[in-house]
């Protein structure tokens, strides 16, 4: 095995610690909120993409569609996302945020910046955009490899 590859795969056993590290402090940061870490995800990929089918969200967060539709129908009870009718696709409607939706992401997404100021102080511009650029090319490089597997039916929430 190369050089590169043992340092690239000494990136990626930072990345599990780091998910499970993120996920709690995501978890404690929702426990005043009726969101869950899942409902989180789902707004944060509307938000980022706009109103898009249960199937193409499942698609961007690696979910299996079922699991996404759980997400979608919690927070339709939350009154945090709406459906409306879908041109590409009858039987697939669009999930967008409602303005009670997008209210609540910006609300828990600006908390979570100010967490993430104090880290980023600490560290120089310049290798945040390289750490982004690595991450970039072990997210696309492993979702070729993946492509035929199937997800993982872990839930979210």
């Amino acid at each position: 095995m190369s050089a590169d590859a043992r340092q690239l795969y000494a990136v990626l056993r930072y990345v599990r610690p780091l998910h499970l590290l993120s996920a709690r402090a995501v978890t404690a940061a929702l426990a005043d909120e009726q969101i869950t870490m899942g409902v989180r995800a789902l707004l944060e990929t509307i938000d980022a993409g706009g109103a898009a089918p249960v199937p193409a969200i499942g698609r961007t967060l690696s979910m299996p569609r079922q699991v996404i539709q759980r997400l979608v129908d919690q927070a339709l009870v939350l009154g945090l996302v709406a459906t409306e009718p879908n041109p590409a696709h009858k039987r697939s409607p669009l999930v967008s945020l409602t303005e009670a939706g997008r209210a609540a992401f910006d609300r828990i997404h600006e908390a979570e910046l100010r967490n993430l100021a104090s880290i980023a102080s600490g560290l120089d511009p310049d290798d945040i955009v390289a750490a982004i650029r690595v991450l970039d090319a072990l997210a696309t490089g492993v979702t070729r490899l993946t492509s035929d597997i199937p997800p993982i039916s872990e839930e979210l929430s």
